[in-house]
């Protein structure tokens, strides 16, 4: 049967490991990659989270604080 497909099944055993070797490293490297790219994607909402929330605090600073005016003793 093997005669019949020599490309889905190889004939040696050491051909055996070395796609599935190759298959191995392949999807480690492609995992990698989805790991690293979720990863900067991640650090590059948080950047701009941080951002966004650093300019608002300004804006609060700024703005007239009404609930101290109840908290004076």
């Amino acid at each position: 049967m093997s005669k019949d497909f020599p490309y889905i099944i190889p004939s040696a055993p050491a051909e055996v490991e070395e796609v599935f070797e190759a298959a191995q490293v392949t999807r480690e490297y492609y995992d990698e990659i989805k790991v690293r790219s979720t990863h900067k994607q991640h650090c590059e909402w948080y950047r701009a989270t941080a951002a966004r929330h650093r300019n608002e605090l300004e804006k609060m600073r700024g703005e007239l604080n009404i609930f101290a005016w109840f908290r004076r003793r």
